[in-house]
């Protein structure tokens, strides 16, 4: 016979698949796939997702855009590496249960009545004390007393050298390790009904089915077949636009490279949008009037969306999600900022564009646009009427007050105003290259007393508007300061203006100055109005006053003849703008207008060379259409998930407030009574326990005698 020895290391080795299962069910393995999903959660809710591309290029620059792509961080929910991470969570959490939960029902069963009396002096808790009853009758009756407080009791009887012994096993909270079960499967349910509503069944059907994302335009309808995804998707969370007296069938998922469509198993027709503000310009309610028509059935079913009331069809629950405009009709009219442009009136629709010329080149006016509300903040300081602060300022008493009271007190006071509708639209050249303009249909008066019209524009979308505030006339339009602007450039008004000035500004006894006084208002104008060069470069407005005075004046003399200058600008644009209305045959400006508006006139002139474009568009009537946006999804896991946040709760609330505990009473014979030692055991060492331990002995033994 032939003996095969083998090593103690082979004996203590274990096979190469037990490794990795008892890797993938460890405790450590499991924080760490859970670290990275918080890390990964919070980069998701900081990064905005599904943005498109250029979006990530205007705010983050070329390279983190690429390096967002690269790693998925602009769809961290969707990537294959966060699906996977939560795959391996699943896995590790499952085996994880598979492995204890045999164990925690088998000791559930257990009352350990087998251990020996001797081991219970090894306790902690433990208590000895005399009862006057025989073992068996003192068990019998401790036993119905526990029970009475909620233990579960079992008796053991035994042989000992003195005669029968009688040891008392029991047990309570129990529930301590059902939370473990419990909060360890509401993770694996949270994941799995995570998993079910995320979009791994739309990248199942773009693996496996055919299916590709759509980055053209058109028609939805025009849309081929491989872009959309049957009635019958499992599993998906889309958005539907749908404009008041309208309906569609259709919904968009936005994905990083492009979209797809999901065709729905009904079509929502928007029979009415509401919508409520705060008087700060926020809403405060938006709701939807719609009507559900079933495709396959022909049924109709009114019914009213809310924010966090949402109508439900077919397993499709139907959000509100926002608002839009669903292509609202307005009506421009082109004022020249330039005076060689012309005005004339354009028509459109907000989403829609034209055409426009102007000699060779050429434009193309897109309409973007339309806000009715805008509430502002015209406290000093905030919003248009911001202005500097004096920081030498020391008030102590209203700094203290400022920080005592109310926690939701502030320091600024507001004071919000709706300054009525506005439009945005964008100016796109023939490269391509395109600006943003966001003028305001009333003019505001920003706290000054001087009713200016608010043209704004930016370059980018990420900056801010950057506003020309040309003043409103008498009649709370732009044609007087246009009448202004164009007059500016009239070599035939100027001289008019600048020889009325003269006259009017010189003593008549001193007429030698007349013409002195007119050369000095004509280098103001022409300075004021570009038609010369400081310092070999072009420039207008009062920079060109500021750069000329710094060229030919001594620094010691500027003020005084920056005085002058401006005092002489100020009464020869006065003069301008009196000639420009006697040419066109309108009353002079009221006198109490009279100094507002030609302040604010000289700041906008200044300031007119610096925008981008010929022209500007006043909104002059509008037919506002809104559309109502919605999320449409079918969640098959949401029930799952519910289930699982009412498992953790429970487990979370067994495992931390619920304490197992395990009680031990050994009865032995002595004398005509018995002798009893007592012992508790707890998974968690508080005061309670030693609380609880001390009631316990001096009800069972009807003193407590602890043992040292």
């Amino acid at each position: 016979m032939t003996t095969v020895a083998s090593s103690p290391e082979s004996e203590r080795s274990s096979p190469r698949g037990q490794v990795v299962i008892e890797l993938l069910s460890s405790m450590r393995f499991a924080i760490s796939l859970l670290t990275i999903i918080c890390i990964a959660s919070v980069i998701g809710t900081v990064l905005k997702q599904n943005e498109p591309t250029n979006n990530y290029i205007n705010q983050f620059g070329p390279f983190w855009a690429e390096l967002f792509a690269t790693l998925k961080l602009n769809t961290v929910y969707s990537a294959w590496w966060f699906l996977l991470i939560l795959a391996f969570l699943v896995v590790s959490t499952s085996l994880c249960i598979a492995r204890n939960t045999p164990k925690i029902l088998v000791d559930l069963k257990n009352y350990k009545e087998n251990i020996r009396e001797q081991s219970l002096k090894a306790f902690h808790h433990k208590a000895e004390g005399h009862l006057n009853e025989a073992p068996e009758a003192a068990a019998k009756r401790l036993g119905a007393l526990l029970a009475t407080g909620g233990w579960k009791v079992k008796l053991q009887e035994r042989d000992t050298p003195s005669g029968k012994g009688w040891m008392l096993a029991a047990k309570a909270g129990a529930a301590n390790k059902i939370g473990y079960i419990a909060a360890h499967s509401a993770i694996v349910l949270v994941c799995v009904g995570g998993l079910l509503d995320g979009d791994l069944a739309v990248r199942a059907q773009m693996w496996f089915g055919g299916k590709e994302i759509y980055n053209g335009g058109g028609l939805i309808a025009d849309v081929p077949a491989q872009h959309r995804l049957s009635e019958r998707n499992p599993a998906f969370r889309a958005n539907l636009l749908v404009a008041e007296d309208t309906a569609s069938g259709t919904a968009i998922l936005n994905q990083s490279n492009g979209i797809l469509l999901q065709d729905l198993p009904f079509v929502i027709e928007l029979k009415k949008f509401i919508v409520e503000y705060y008087s700060t310009g926020m809403p405060k309610l938006f709701a939807s009037d719609i009507i559900i028509h079933d495709k396959a059935t022909g049924e109709k079913r009114e019914a009213r969306v809310e924010v966090n009331h949402p109508a439900s069809f077919k397993g499709i629950n139907i959000y509100q999600s926002s608002f839009d405009d669903g292509g609202s009709s307005v009506k421009l009219q082109a004022v020249p900022i330039a005076a060689a442009t012309q005005s004339f009136e354009v028509e459109g629709t907000i989403g829609g564009s034209t055409d426009l010329t102007n000699g060779n080149e050429k434009m193309s006016l897109e309409f973007t646009g339309l806000r009715v509300i805008n509430v502002e903040n015209m406290s000093s300081g905030e919003g248009l009427n911001g202005t500097a602060v004096d920081v030498r300022k020391v008030d102590l008493r209203s700094s203290v007050e400022a920080r005592l009271g109310a926690g939701h007190k502030t320091t600024q006071t507001k004071e919000l105003r709706n300054v009525g509708p506005s439009v945005s639209y964008k100016l796109r050249d023939a490269a391509g290259q395109a600006r943003e303009y966001n003028n305001y249909m009333l003019p505001v008066d920003a706290g000054d007393g001087v009713p200016v019209f608010l043209l704004g524009m930016r370059e980018v979308p990420s900056e801010p508007f950057r506003y020309l505030r040309p003043p409103a006339d008498e009649n709370s339009e732009l044609t007087g300061f246009i009448r202004l602007r164009a007059a500016l450039d009239t070599p035939e008004l100027r001289d008019r203006a600048v020889q009325r000035y003269a006259r009017k500004a010189v003593d008549p006894k001193r007429p030698e100055l007349t013409q002195q006084l007119a050369d000095s208002a004509a280098r103001s104008l022409g300075l004021f109005a570009g038609l010369e060069q400081v310092q070999g470069k072009p420039v207008s407005g009062l920079q060109a006053l500021a750069d000329f005075l710094e060229a030919n004046v001594p620094e010691a003399e500027r003020p005084r003849a920056g005085e002058m200058f401006v005092r002489i600008l100020n009464g020869a644009l006065y003069e301008l703008d009196a000639v420009a209305r006697e040419q066109a045959g309108v009353k002079p400006l009221p006198d109490a207008q009279v100094q507002g508006f030609m302040t604010q006139a000289v700041l906008a002139l200044s300031d007119a060379p610096f925008y981008p474009a010929p022209m500007t568009f006043l909104l002059k009537d509008f037919k506002q259409v809104q559309a109502s946006v919605f999320q449409v999804a079918r969640a098959p896991g949401q029930s799952i998930v519910y289930l699982g946040c009412a498992l953790l709760i429970l487990g979370i609330f067994a495992m931390l407030y619920v304490r197992d505990r395990r009680l031990w009473v050994w009865l032995s014979p002595q004398g005509e009574g018995s002798q009893a030692s007592v012992a508790l055991s707890s998974n968690r060492k508080t005061m309670d326990v030693d609380r609880e331990f001390d009631q316990l002995s001096a009800r069972l033994l009807g003193r407590s005698e602890k043992t040292p």
